[in-house]
């Protein structure tokens, strides 16, 4: 299992790194659980990185105006992969797979899929809906998450079982799985125990939690509890 860690700027990047995150995931805390960052701070994010891991860049959700422009911008920087949610979507799920392809046409990097596991209180498209849009384009991973930062966290909301199903569906036909939503040190047992490829944290790797500063010391000690588990 892979430690993904999200970086607003290039310092953040450098702790991350440094600290020995397998992945780099540029986003922007203020701006919601898929927030942009700038083309500027994305570009300082990749320089600093520098191939050492790979990038991947949230786009936010498809309702939102700047998809594509954040999707060619991930280009740019060479990105890995790209994220979109579908917070908003419910109900709507031919207008989300419409936007969704607008998106991923203007981008080469690997398209992640999100579902929230409080969809219907973002009202989202439902976790069995994303994954079966994931089937239809041919999506590189998906990754379950929360919307709601300052709610409960995936392992609150969901019971290990349920995670565990959710795991083995999305990854049904090779994709990448992520797990993230508040998780903490104490929570990616349950997450290796799920079978997910990738764990992703923001608040767990900075000090004063999710709109602190990333450390190089907590993200250390997350890979060290995620190896060893």
């Amino acid at each position: 299992m892979r430690l993904l860690v999200s970086v607003r700027n290039a310092s953040e990047a450098a702790a991350a790194v440094a600290g020995g995150a397998d992945i780099v995931d540029a986003k922007e805390p203020s701006n919601g659980p898929l927030g942009q960052v700038s083309l500027a701070a994305l570009a300082s994010i990749a320089s600093t990185v520098a191939g050492s891991a790979p990038v991947s860049v949230a786009l936010g959700d498809v309702c939102r105006d700047d998809i594509v422009r954040g999707a060619h911008d991930a280009t740019r920087v060479q990105a890995a992969f790209v994220k979109v949610g579908f917070a908003g979507m419910r109900g709507r799920r031919d207008a989300a797979a419409g936007a969704l392809a607008s998106a991923t046409a203007s981008t080469s990097a690997g398209l992640v899929l999100v579902a929230y596991a409080d969809y219907e209180k973002s009202g989202a498209l439902s976790p069995d809906e994303v994954i079966a849009l994931a089937d239809c384009c041919g999506a590189a991973g998906v990754l379950i998450d929360t919307c709601d930062k300052y709610g409960p966290g995936l392992t609150t909301l969901l019971t290990s079982d349920s995670l565990r199903s959710f795991v083995a569906r999305a990854g049904g036909s090779g994709r990448l799985v992520a797990v993230a939503g508040s998780l903490t040190i104490d929570d990616l047992d349950r997450v290796h125990d799920a079978g997910a490829d990738i764990a992703g944290v923001r608040g767990a790797a900075c000090d004063n939690g999710r709109n602190g500063v990333v450390s190089e010391s907590r993200v250390r000690a997350l890979g060290r509890a995620l190896r060893r588990d």
